[in-house]
């Protein structure tokens, strides 16, 4: 028999307005920090978060003093190994032109 990992998925939308408050010039290096820090408060538990390289890239496609407002990612939770693995779900309709 196959064993049944208990892995835990859920779909989040990431807010990132709290990045427009600072300096313009490394918004998009701390909408990744926030985005960390939303899944570390979100999931306790969790020992290790692992962001898809894709979410980087979107935060990343409209430069460092642009990035977008909020970020739609799914988030799966293996219990057994304790880590948390977000990837990215859609992007906004703005960046799909």
């Amino acid at each position: 028999m196959s064993e049944q990992k208990s892995i835990e998925k859920s779909i989040h939308i990431i807010p990132l307005k709290r990045v427009y408050f600072g300096r313009r010039a490394n918004r998009a290096d701390r909408a990744i920090r926030l985005i960390r820090k939303y899944l570390a408060r979100h999931y306790k538990e969790a020992e290790k978060i692992v962001i898809d390289p894709a979410i980087n890239n979107y935060v990343w496609s409209r430069g460092r003093e642009k990035p977008p407002r909020r970020v739609v990612v799914e988030v799966r939770f293996d219990k057994e190994e304790k880590v948390v693995k977000a990837f990215l779900v859609r992007p906004s309709k703005a960046s799909r032109k």
